[in-house]
C-alpha cells in the first residue's frame, strides 16, 4: 500500500491575508500542490456596476489597505482613458511620488519585517529586534516615510480620497515636499546599507526551475511602475488592452482567486519580474545595486524577489529626490475634465506586488463592466511550482518542520496580497 502524508499550513504566516498551503505526498513523491485563498470573494467588479466614476474611485481602493494606491491609480489610468482625460505632465509627477511612496511603505514592511527574518534564523521580526535593533528600528523609519508619501498626497495614509478624475484635490506645499524630500536623502542611506547585507546572504537553490516573467513596459525607455504595454520574458510586447488574450484566468476548486497562465504556462509579476525585464534601464545608485546583485539565477529563483525589493526600494527613494526636485519649480496643476461621458479603458501598473489590471466600460458618465486582475492572481500557479520543484528535492533529506519552513519562505518570496487576489463572482466545483 502506498504510503501517504499530507504537509498543512494554515494559516501561511507573514503574509497579507489569510492564505495557506497543502502539499500532498505519495512514496516520498510531491502529488498534489495547493496554495490556497482562504479570504471570501471580494465582489467589487460587480459592486462598482452602475457607479459614477467619482464612486468608483472611492470603492476601489477598498480592495486592500496596503495596495490601495496602486488600485486608485489603475482605476484612474483606465477610465481616464474611457473618458478622454487628459492630464498635464505635472499631474503625472504628483502620482508618480505617490505611487514611490506606496512602493517605499509596502518593499519596507515585506523586506525588513516579513522576510528578513527567515534568512536571519529568527521566527519573526520581534525577535530579530534583539539582535538586529537597528535595523528594525531603520525599517519602522522607511515604512513610516513612505505612510507619510502616501498621507501627503492621497489625503490619508489609508483609502486616500485626494487623487481625483484629472488631478487631486489638494497638493502638499512646499515645505512638506522638501521634508519629504530631507527624509528620503536619509532613508537612501539605509537601503544601500541594506543592499551590502543582502549581497552577503546565501541563497537555497532546491527550488530553482525556468519560469517566465512579466511586467509593464514603461514609456520613455525608462524603467517605473505603470505603461500602456505589457512586455513579457519571450521577448514580446502586447498593448495593455489586449490583457484577456495575454493573460488566461481560470477557476481552481482549492482557492477564491482566479489563476493565470500566459501561452499556457505559469509567469511571474513583481519586484523580481520587473528588476529582470527593465533592470537595464535603470540609474544612479539603482543601478549600481542592480549591477552588484544582479546574476543568471535570479531567472530561476523567486527568493530573489527579496533583493529586486531591496534594489526598487534604492530606485523610489531616489525617484522621490528627484520628482521632488521638479515639483518644487513648477505651478499646481488645475484638474482635467472629460471629454467624453462614454468609453473604454483600461489601466495597468505596478503595484508592490506586480502588476495590477483594471478595466472599465463607461456608458453615459456609469460603470456597465469592470474588471480588476491583481498580481496575486497572475502568480499563484507559479508559487505552486516552486513548491512543487522544492518537495522533490528536499523530501527524502528533510523534516516536515523543515519542509514547511521552505515552503513558507517561497511563498513569502512573492509578498502576496490576499486580499486583493479574491475576486471571484462564482467558484465551480467539479
Amino acid at each position: 500500500m502506498a504510503k501517504r502524508d499530507t504537509i498543512e499550513i494554515k494559516p501561511l504566516a507573514r503574509v497579507e491575508g489569510n492564505g495557506g498551503i497543502r502539499v500532498e505526498i505519495e512514496d516520498n513523491r510531491i502529488i498534489n500542490v495547493e496554495v490556497q485563498i482562504l479570504e471570501g470573494p471580494r465582489l467589487f467588479e460587480t459592486l462598482v456596476i452602475g457607479k459614477t466614476p467619482e464612486e468608483i474611485l472611492s470603492l476601489v481602493p477598498r480592495i486592500c489597505a496596503i495596495c490601495n494606491l496602486s488600485h486608485k491609480y489603475a482605476s484612474l489610468r483606465g477610465l481616464e482613458k474611457a473618458l478622454d482625460v487628459r492630464i498635464p505632465e505635472v499631474t503625472d509627477l504628483y502620482r508618480h511620488l505617490m505611487h514611490h511612496g506606496e512602493i517605499i511603505e509596502s518593499h519596507s514592511l515585506h523586506l525588513y519585517m516579513l522576510a528578513l527574518p527567515d534568512f536571519f534564523g529568527y521566527t519573526n521580526a520581534v525577535e530579530m529586534a534583539v539582535d538586529y535593533g537597528e535595523i528594525v528600528t531603520k525599517a519602522l523609519q522607511m515604512k513610516a516615510l513612505g505612510n507619510k508619501i502616501m498621507r501627503a498626497i492621497g489625503g490619508r495614509m489609508i483609502h486616500g480620497e485626494n487623487p481625483v478624475l484629472g488631478g487631486f484635490g489638494k497638493l502638499p506645499d512646499r515645505e512638506c515636499l522638501l521634508s519629504i524630500q530631507t527624509e528620503a536623502k536619509d532613508g537612501l542611506a539605509f537601503a544601500l546599507e541594506t543592499i551590502e547585507i543582502l549581497a552577503d546572504l546565501e541563497i537555497p537553490d532546491h527550488m530553482e526551475r525556468d519560469t517566465q516573467f512579466l511586467c509593464c513596459k514603461p514609456p520613455h525607455n525608462e524603467y517605473g511602475y505603470y505603461g500602456d504595454v505589457l512586455i513579457t520574458s519571450d521577448g514580446k510586447e502586447h498593448p495593455a488592452e489586449d490583457y484577456q488574450s495575454v493573460i488566461e484566468e481560470r477557476v481552481v476548486s482549492h482557492s477564491f482567486a482566479k489563476r493565470s497562465s500566459y501561452g499556457g504556462r505559469p509567469f511571474t509579476v513583481g519586484a523580481l519580474a520587473r528588476v529582470n525585464l527593465l533592470g537595464e534601464r535603470l540609474k544612479g545608485e539603482a543601478r549600481k545595486a542592480y549591477d552588484g546583485l544582479i546574476h543568471d539565477r535570479w531567472l530561476r529563483n523567486p527568493l530573489y524577489n527579496n533583493f529586486a525589493q531591496a534594489i526598487e526600494q534604492v530606485y523610489s527613494l531616489e525617484g522621490v529626490i528627484e520628482t521632488i526636485d521638479r515639483l518644487t519649480t513648477l505651478k499646481e496643476p488645475e484638474t482635467a475634465e472629460p471629454n467624453r461621458e462614454s468609453g473604454v479603458g483600461t489601466g495597468a501598473v505596478e503595484a508592490p506586488r506586480g502588476t495590477l489590471i483594471h478595466h472599465y466600460m463607461i456608458e453615459n458618465g456609469r460603470a456597465v463592466a469592470a474588471d480588476y486582475v491583481t498580481p496575486t492572481a497572475m502568480f499563484l500557479d507559479d508559487v505552486e511550482e516552486f513548491i512543487r520543484e522544492s518537495g522533490e528535492r528536499l523530501i527524502s533529506t528533510k523534516t516536515t518542520v523543515d519542509l514547511e519552513l521552505q515552503f513558507e519562505m517561497i511563498a513569502r518570496a512573492y509578498d502576496p496580497c490576499i486580499s486583493c487576489s479574491a475576486h471571484l463572482v462564482t467558484v465551480e466545483y467539479k
